[in-house]
């Protein structure tokens, strides 16, 4: 028997295999995690007052971040199979800095000199991004467990594009008790936070996603 008929006798009696169901896995990574951090955070951090939910600058923090989320995910479920690419996760994490970035020049225009350190630093601006990076890191974590059981092939983009997930998820998470109220404060370091994830998980991802 030669090598052909070899890999047609194997094939044929081969059971076809059913697709890991990324997404749903990936969702319910965030809802645990959401819970986990409720938790802990409550006890950690004080929740804006009840009337946040109201203000504009309270849904801007989440919308920025849980679009970079989507983007995250996006990325992480066409990553995780061979030839998987993240030209729409690409898109989706690009309309969303282009979106926030327009609300911080027009923030930014708006201020007097003497309180511009004030609208970028905010007064959380040294710990926000360690914050976005501990709340990301069990997500992180999970998400890489689930893609090592799947089967990616570019594995620092899949790897980057767990840690944008895990990255922009934690920062939703943190932003339900942020105080900070500009979009130029979200611009600056909760995208350098999400970006530090990123960064991280394709250079974790480059390695423990080996197969």
């Amino acid at each position: 028997m030669n090598t052909g008929d070899l890999i047609q006798t194997l094939a044929a009696d081969a059971a076809p295999v059913r697709p890991a169901r990324i997404a749903p896995r990936l969702v319910a990574i965030f809802l645990i995690a959401t819970a986990f951090w409720a938790a802990i955070l409550a006890s950690w951090l004080e929740l804006p007052p009840g009337t946040a939910a109201g203000l504009g600058w309270f849904w801007m923090k989440l919308v920025y971040s849980f679009v970079l989320a989507l983007a995250g995910l996006v990325a992480t479920v066409r990553l995780a199979r061979p030839g998987g690419r993240m030209a729409a996760a690409a898109w989706i994490a690009l309309a969303a800095v282009a979106a926030i970035a327009a609300m911080a020049v027009r923030e930014t225009m708006a201020t007097a000199p003497s309180h511009m350190a004030a609208l970028w630093l905010g007064q959380t601006w040294w710990i926000c991004p360690l914050r976005i990076l501990v709340t990301a890191a069990p997500i992180y974590a999970a998400t890489l467990w689930l893609l090592r059981r799947a089967a990616p092939t570019r594995l620092a983009l899949a790897g980057a594009g767990a840690g944008l997930f895990a990255g922009a998820a934690g920062a939703t998470i943190y932003a339900l008790y942020c105080q900070e109220t500009a979009a130029a404060f979200v611009l600056a370091w909760y995208t350098l936070g999400i970006a530090v994830c990123a960064a991280l998980g394709a250079a974790i991802g480059a390695r423990l996603l080996r197969w």
